[in-house]
């Protein structure tokens, strides 16, 4: 049967190929045409050969990360959003360089398998050389966003996918990834790819802006647009100069707006496009994004601008004040809700006497943010802050990512070797999120550096840091030590205070983080909700919390168009939700009597504390933890 359908698909290649393309099917597009024509003569590729993709060692994958390694830092938070906002099943999100080697992927842990099979290996080189007609390879060289539906493909064995591509360029217009997302859906229809496209576009244009205001973080940025509203967006015009005024680089908005081609702007000064005297523009200059003023171009072209200057000094680290009845305002995060203030209070005390922290919360309830607040009020403020996720970094990686290695220790090694996360985060503090993913070998390992205060990397010798730990994780690590996955020991070690975030759906200040998160997404044009919109998002349960929160308002603050969001704008799952109901009455459950009594005393706690979750907690003599988890038990839930 296999043989019999590849046959049949190097047939139809041939056919196209040939000149005798239908006006429908696989080959119609000339975009696919043009592949597969290149697949043929250029690469001399076979259609029906059913080989396994080329991986790259492991050394050399190492290699290739540290060569894109601030890229992958950006994208690696766009690309977890990005395949929740897919709903995750039946997809991999994937990021390549420039070569088309797969250097990340993110994917249900259930459905690594399946998509492993499908050769989306990390390390897999997908460039049209190697695979033929795909997503990534096809991307690379039309340099376009793209989709490869099934049987588009040109081998064979990949027509069970259905892949999704978009080109990340660096500021000098060079190519520098791809983002791609492949669904291994038998059903998927070519049509159903036009949102994923669209949304695998706008994740890709946001890592690229990222990246531009990174790079040139250290030099003065003019941002700027048709429209005033639009400035922030990924949309807008980015121009880098120098302190002389000289052009360093643009991004493709910036040309489009301009008018311009790269080359005849690269070099040149400010003053040659802009209606305006440098020292007049420096002198609007600001280290935040400010209220856009009108800017003309030489040309007379009408348009709206704000300029970033160099960075100003670090302000001082905020001390712990353990006698403060409130929690000063830190950035990033919103901490209104008492009990989370109370949470933050302890948790900057004990970090501040070397206690490991380890936060525990459902998946996107801001762990990390409430890692990196905690770091910027404490004294090590103005040290690095550095996060390593255990579970999106594959296993045979993690440990060089952790540990580091010496030059030379392995083939494909940088010469210069390696820092890990462990001396980077030197001085500072080292987040380990999704720490119950970590693999046993490598706790040991961990446990060694904890204990002893020396960190060896891979082939090198012991060196001492001073770091101090945050560790985070969704998993009851309890459940993982009574199982074998997770060394009692370290969990011991790393759990100095245990730190619950309540899911959204159960903090006290669900309006004010409504407010705080659209103004973050906002920037300096401020959005408006109307009345009804604001309740629809309030009565909302947010199964994917702060995170699908943000990535909603993201999107709706993408589309607003007057500065007002409405209810109809808002996503259909969320105008569909019926708001939660009230805490149901003890319903009794004759045929498991224990689990009713449970029920109805969890419900009398409740209603006697108030639903003060430490309260009733400690009232219970249960972890915080270990309630949220008998609340959904029994399916127990309240209103904002």
């Amino acid at each position: 049967m296999q043989s019999n359908h590849l046959s049949r698909h190097a047939q139809q290649v041939l056919t196209v190929t040939q000149g005798n393309a239908r006006l429908q099917g696989p080959g119609s597009d000339p975009s696919i045409a043009r592949s597969w024509l290149r697949c043929l003569e250029d690469y001399h590729l076979d259609p029906a050969m059913a080989m396994a993709p080329t991986v790259l060692e492991h050394g050399h994958i190492l290699e290739s990360r540290e060569r894109l390694r601030q890229v992958l830092q950006i994208a690696g938070t766009e690309m977890n959003s990005l395949h929740q906002q897919l709903s995750g099943a039946g997809h991999a999100v994937l990021l390549t360089d420039a070569r088309g080697i797969i250097l990340n992927c993110v994917t249900a842990p259930t459905e690594r398998n399946t998509f492993e099979r499908a050769g989306l290996w990390l390390g897999a080189d997908w460039s049209e050389a190697r695979e033929g007609t795909n997503g990534i390879g096809t991307c690379l060289v039309e340099r376009q966003a793209l989709t490869i539906h099934q049987d588009e493909h040109f081998r064979g064995r990949h027509t069970g996918l259905t892949c999704s591509a978009s080109p990340v360029f660096d500021p000098q217009g060079e190519l520098l990834a791809v983002l791609d997302v492949s669904s291994a859906r038998p059903e998927a229809s070519r049509q159903s790819q036009f949102h994923t496209m669209a949304m695998v576009n706008l994740s890709a244009k946001m890592i690229e802006s990222c990246y531009f205001l990174r790079y040139f973080e250290n030099q003065w940025l003019l941002r700027f647009h048709l429209q005033a509203e639009s400035l922030g967006l990924f949309s807008e015009g980015l121009l880098a100069f120098d302190g002389e005024g000289r052009i360093c680089a643009v991004n493709q908005s910036a040309l489009n707006l301009l008018g311009h081609v790269r080359g005849g702007l690269l070099g040149k000064t400010v003053e040659t496009f802009f209606d305006c005297s440098l020292d007049d523009l420096l002198g609007r200059a600001s280290s935040l994004v400010s209220t856009s003023w009108p800017l003309r171009t030489r040309d007379g072209r009408s348009l709206f601008a704000s300029l970033r200057g160099q960075p100003r000094a670090i302000p001082q680290p905020v001390q712990a004040r353990p006698a403060a009845t409130t929690v000063r305002p830190v950035a990033g995060i919103c901490l209104v809700d008492p009990a989370l203030q109370s949470e933050f209070r302890r948790a900057l005390r004990v970090f501040e006497r070397d206690v490991p922290l380890l936060i525990n919360g459902e998946t996107g309830s801001g762990k990390e943010a409430f890692a990196k607040a905690v770091h910027q009020a404490s004294g090590r403020a103005d040290k690095a802050f550095v996060a390593l996720n255990c579970a999106s970094i594959p296993e045979s990686l993690i440990e060089s990512e952790l540990f580091g290695y010496r030059g030379g220790t392995f083939t494909g090694a940088r010469k210069e070797g390696m820092r890990g996360k462990l001396q980077q985060a030197d001085g500072g503090t080292l987040l380990l999120d999704e720490i119950g993913d970590m693999p046993l070998a490598l706790q040991t390992r961990l446990l060694r550096v904890l204990e002893d205060r020396m960190v060896v990397p891979i082939g090198g010798e012991p060196q001492p840091v001073d770091v101090r730990i945050i560790s985070a994780t969704h998993r009851n690590l309890l459940d993982r030590v009574e199982d074998g996955s997770f060394r009692e020991d370290l969990y011991y070690r790393l759990n100095g205070l245990e730190v619950a975030l309540p899911a959204l759906r159960e903090r006290s200040d669900k309006s004010a983080l409504l407010n705080f998160v659209l103004a973050e997404e906002a920037g300096e044009h401020p959005v408006m909700l109307e009345p009804t919109a604001r309740q629809a998002l309030l009565d909302f349960a947010w199964p994917g919390n702060v995170r699908q929160l943000r990535n909603v308002l993201r999107t709706l603050v993408a589309l607003s168009e007057d500065g007002r969001i409405g209810f109809e704008d808002l996503p259909a799952v969320v105008r569909v939700n019926k708001p939660a109901s009230k805490v149901a009455a003890p319903v009794d459950n004759p045929e498991n009597p224990l689990e009713d009594a449970e029920r109805k005393a969890l419900l009398a706690v409740l209603a006697q504390q108030r639903w003060h979750m430490t309260h009733v907690a400690a009232e219970l003599g249960v972890s915080r933890n270990t309630l949220y988890r008998k609340l959904r038990k029994h399916g127990i839930a309240r209103d904002a």
